[in-house]
C-alpha cells in the first residue's frame, strides 16, 4: 500500500482532519516565515492532540542538529526530513546521535539529479519540482528508482491515482493540493486519500 503524508499542518482543525481520515504521515513546517510555518511549542502541542498511530515529520531547511535532535527526543516528530543545503557529513551526524528514519528532498529536473539523490545517505528520497508553483515534474525521469521515495510536486486528489500507477512510490507527499484558500480543506483530503487507496486496488 502507498503510504500518505499530508504536510504542511499548523492548526487544531488541521490534526482534527487528519485523525478522522487516518494519513501514515503529517509534516510540520519549522522554516519560519513561511505560509505553513508552525513553531517548536505549537507543534508539541499539535502532536500531542495527533492520534499515536499517525506519525509525524518535522521539515527542516538548515536547522542545526541539536534543535532536530531535541524534537525527537521529546516525540513532537518521528521522521526528520531535510530540504537545505544538508550535506553527507551533516546526514551521517544526524544517523549517528538518533535511530530514527531520515527523508532528503531533491528537485528533479535530469538524470544527473536521481544520480545524486541515490547517492545521499538517507532512508527515504523525497522527489520533487521544487519550484513551489503545485505542478509535477516529469515522472518519467524517475522510472525504475529502487530506493524507496515520497513522491511530491503538483498532487492533488484528481492525478494522485494516475501518479501512483506511473511512478510506484513508496509514498505520496501533499499539501497545497489539499487546501483551498491556503487552509486544509477536509472534503480533499479525503479525496485523496481514496483516490491513492483506488491507485493500489488496481495495483494488487
Amino acid at each position: 500500500m502507498t503510504k500518505i503524508k499530508i504536510c504542511g499542518l499548523k492548526s487544531t482543525k488541521d490534526i482534527s482532519y487528519v485523525n478522522q481520515l487516518n494519513p501514515d504521515y503529517i509534516g510540520f513546517v519549522f522554516l519560519q516565515g513561511r505560509q505553513r510555518s508552525v513553531s517548536f511549542k505549537d507543534a508539541a502541542a499539535l502532536r500531542s492532540l495527533l492520534k499515536p498511530e499517525i506519525q509525524s515529520v518535522g521539515v527542516f531547511v538548515n536547522e542545526p542538529l541539536e534543535n532536530v535532535l531535541s524534537l525527537l527526543e521529546t516525540g513532537t516528530i518521528q521522521l526528520v526530513q531535510l530540504h537545505g543545503r544538508e550535506n553527507t557529513s551533516y546526514a551521517l551526524k544526524l544517523k549517528s546521535l538518533c535511530c530514527k528514519p531520515i527523508i532528503k528532498a531533491f528537485i528533479i529536473k535530469g538524470k544527473e539529479d536521481i544520480k545524486r539523490a541515490l547517492d545521499y545517505p538517507c532512508d527515504y528520497l523525497l522527489l520533487d519540482n521544487g519550484l513551489g508553483t503545485g505542478e509535477a515534474f516529469d515522472w518519467s525521469l524517475i522510472q525504475g528508482i529502487h530506493k524507496p521515495f515520497f513522491l511530491a510536486g503538483g498532487l492533488n486528489p484528481a492525478n494522485v491515482k494516475d501518479a501512483i500507477k506511473r511512478t510506484h512510490p513508496y509514498a505520496v507527499d501533499v499539501s497545497s493540493g489539499v487546501e483551498t484558500n491556503c487552509r486544509k480543506d477536509y472534503q480533499k483530503i479525503k479525496a485523496f486519500i481514496e483516490a491513492c487507496h483506488a491507485a493500489d486496488h488496481i495495483r494488487s
